[in-house]
């Protein structure tokens, strides 16, 4: 019973400037190209921009849209190919444009509430362990 972790999902770090940190996870399934194009470039350092109730920032990506939806769940972690951002909706507000859904923030995510347009933002990959209690302790 050996576990390589689960290659399907990525779990990532955002550092907010002065604000702390949150954890999220991409799902390879989602949109596949996109995740791995995503993890193939962390880490990225970008600056936040502010739209409602979502936090986004350029990083250094040119993708098309995959499997792309115009409504998101609040948490969900997206890329927007309009604008070759990386979306985090904190709230109940919907994109601009479609978006292609990598995730959801499953650490944290209060903390995009606080965050300024301007904030420094730093996102990286955390070691894919397994951090759940299986109960097959032993």
């Amino acid at each position: 019973m050996s576990n390589e972790g689960d290659i399907s999902r990525v779990r990532v770090k955002f550092t907010l400037e002065k604000l702390g940190e949150a954890e999220g996870e991409l799902v390879r399934f989602k949109a596949p190209r996109t995740v791995d194009m995503i993890v193939r470039k962390l880490p990225i350092a970008s600056r936040i921009a502010l739209y409602k109730e979502e936090v986004y920032f350029e990083i250094p990506i040119k993708m098309g849209e995959e499997k792309a939806k115009s409504t998101v769940e609040m948490g969900a972690i997206a890329f927007w190919p309009m604008s070759s951002a990386l979306c985090i909706f904190y709230g109940t507000s919907q994109p601009y444009s479609p978006v292609n859904i990598l995730g959801k923030i499953t650490k944290n995510l209060e903390l995009f509430k606080n965050a300024k347009s301007g904030t420094t933002i730093k996102v990286e990959l955390l070691p894919n362990v397994k951090t759940e209690n299986t109960g097959l302790e032993g």
